[in-house]
């Protein structure tokens, strides 16, 4: 196959960069790196790795994308692997660090399209693993329009029966109550880190899959597994096949796609933050998606997975009987997905799923719709005087569906964690983290840290949390985030003073600050704009730039 000539349509970026006597330069740089006269005539292929040695998750990336090489030069490609940045959020948590991770997400989707455009390649093979990486891998290729293909770097699993993240940070709320003492919290600290929940990002795979982005099943697959190496050589040989039939992202993210990621989100009860990514690919491939089509949605579909961290069972679990392509086989026979879109096999979603075999009969982490995990989706859109633009929150129905306190208000999750710490948070309120959202961080830090310690101090379910920064809705109790307008730009969040009576109800889907309209408009005119934190760098320059955290927060 590798001797298969490639005709110049089916090269139609690189062969501007290295065909004719004008290209010569060009050649001469590419014949340094071990270009022969044959590989001139062949696809290039871009192979863009998120490689980090210090990131848990994403340091086993650059021996996956060697697989794809390999896939692309048997196939009668020619691979050029570049890098591009992964930021370990969970590293950063609770500190101003955090500010850049949904930053990041920009920064990857801008120096994938960069070095692409570039370079000339006539297609791409991406791998993410974090869902910012994740999300920024697909508005990339969304936008390059070159055929393509992305690659989920898997889920870490522990080798021991370790803690996950959101128990590290609930253990340190234990302690500020002293529920534990230091050797209790350092051995939580020395339990290796397990990815298995459904995570931000195995969330945010699952979606991918869903879209026809990816592989069948690279959602499931675990980051050290044969299945996972098999997987991203067989992406080279795919991206090829899409290359000489020149199927591109746009053939494949379209609105039904969008809508059928929805769908599988739902099922397996996913992060929060999947609204904003989703909401953000589809701007970059240029689909109509909105905060709507996602509330249509949740009504229709149950959460059918018995997952982590709110359920029993881990990725791996789901991973031994199947993964996520049989669930999708299921709602698709329920009429909740559109089998016709297209995918990166050069198939349909329901030609890819006729081939899947269904779960084994008695097993308890996927249910029937019979018998639900929950009876609709986790997640709820809120609107009301506090959110006119919408708000997302993580409903569990042994919870109850609603909750009403008064406001203990922060400026900034720093501000918060030091009340919840010290006791000063207590039960029947609802803390207000605010000026974290998009442009006021900037950059929308995450408010698993705060969550968590609440959790941990035994107030998860007697205290609420909102937000206008990003909350991925792993933990028990009350959580309302993506405020928007954000408090920065105005938005009722800013209004809030301590005490304020604020009310959540997610069967009328509202979110509403028990004061009146002639109060907040006395409030608004003594409002002032809070000063830039940053002014110059990365972070000043996405806070002139960035949309709304209810189009998904993107600059461009």
């Amino acid at each position: 196959m590798c001797a298969k000539s490639f005709r110049k349509d089916k090269r139609p970026f690189s062969s501007k960069i290295v065909e004719g006597y004008n290209r010569a330069p060009s050649r001469a740089m590419l014949r340094a790196v071990g270009f022969k006269d044959a590989d001139f005539h062949k696809p290039q292929i871009g192979i863009a790795s998120t490689w980090n040695r210090h990131a848990l998750c994403n340091r086993h990336i650059e021996r996956l994308a060697k697989e794809t090489e390999k896939g692309v030069d048997v196939s009668g490609g020619i691979a050029g692997t570049f890098n591009t940045i992964a930021i370990p959020d969970g590293i950063s948590m609770d500190t101003e660090g955090m500010k850049y991770s949904l930053v990041g997400r920009e920064v990857i989707a801008d120096s994938i399209e960069t070095v692409v455009g570039c370079e000339g390649f006539d297609g791409v093979v991406a791998f993410g693993e974090r869902d910012n990486n994740m999300a920024g891998c697909l508005m990339a290729l969304a936008r390059l329009n070159r055929p393509a293909v992305f690659v989920y770097g898997g889920t870490v699993l522990s080798e021991c029966s370790g803690e996950d993240l959101g128990s590290v940070f609930e253990a340190v709320g234990q302690f500020s109550k002293g529920k534990i003492n230091t050797r209790k919290l350092s051995e939580i600290e020395h339990s290796v880190v397990s990815g298995g929940s459904m995570c931000s990002a195995n969330t945010l795979a699952a979606a991918i899959e869903a879209l026809g982005m990816s592989l069948p099943n690279s959602s499931s697959r675990g980051a050290d597994s044969k299945g996972k190496r098999e997987e991203s050589h067989a992406a080279g040989r795919a991206v090829m096949h899409l290359v000489d039939r020149s199927i591109k992202p746009s053939d494949i993210l379209t609105r039904p796609a969008f809508l059928n990621a929805v769908a599988v989100v739902t099922a397996l009860g996913g992060s929060g933050n999947a609204v904003l990514h989703l909401l953000a690919m589809a701007r970059a491939a240029k689909v109509r998606l909105t905060l709507n089509d996602m509330t249509t949605m949740w009504k229709k579909v149950p959460v059918l997975a018995d997952l982590k961290p709110v359920g029993k069972y881990g990725m791996d679990d789901l991973s031994a009987i199947g993964g996520v392509a049989p669930l999708m086989a299921r709602l698709l026979k329920e009429g909740l997905l559109d089998g016709e879109c297209l995918t990166v096999t050069g198939c349909t979603l329901k030609q890819n799923l006729a081939r899947i075999k269904p779960y084994p009969r008695k097993q308890e982490i996927i249910r029937s719709f019979r018998r639900p995990f929950q009876k609709e989706g986790r997640l709820v859109i809120l609107k009301g005087n506090l959110a006119p633009d919408g708000a997302v929150a993580t409903i569990f129905d042994k919870e109850g569906t609603g909750f009403k306190g008064k406001a203990i208000v922060f400026n900034s999750e720093e501000q918060a964690m030091e009340k919840i710490l010290d006791g000063t948070v207590r039960a029947g309120r609802v803390v207000v983290i605010r000026y974290e959202g998009p442009k006021g961080g900037p950059g929308m830090r995450e408010m698993f840290a705060p969550a968590a310690t609440l959790v941990g101090r035994g107030l998860g379910k007697d205290v609420a949390l909102i937000t206008d920064g990003r909350c991925s809705g792993s933990h028990p109790g009350f959580v309302v985030s993506h405020i928007t307008p954000e408090a920065y730009e105005g938005g009722p969040l800013a209004l809030v003073k301590n005490g304020d009576s604020i009310s959540i109800d997610a069967q009328k889907r509202a979110i509403t600050l028990e004061v009146t309209k002639s109060e907040l408009k006395q409030r608004f005119a003594k409002w002032k704009s809070p000063r830039p934190r940053y002014r110059h760098g990365v972070l000043a320059k996405y806070a002139r730039l960035v949309g709304p955290a209810s189009e998904g927060a993107t600059t461009g």
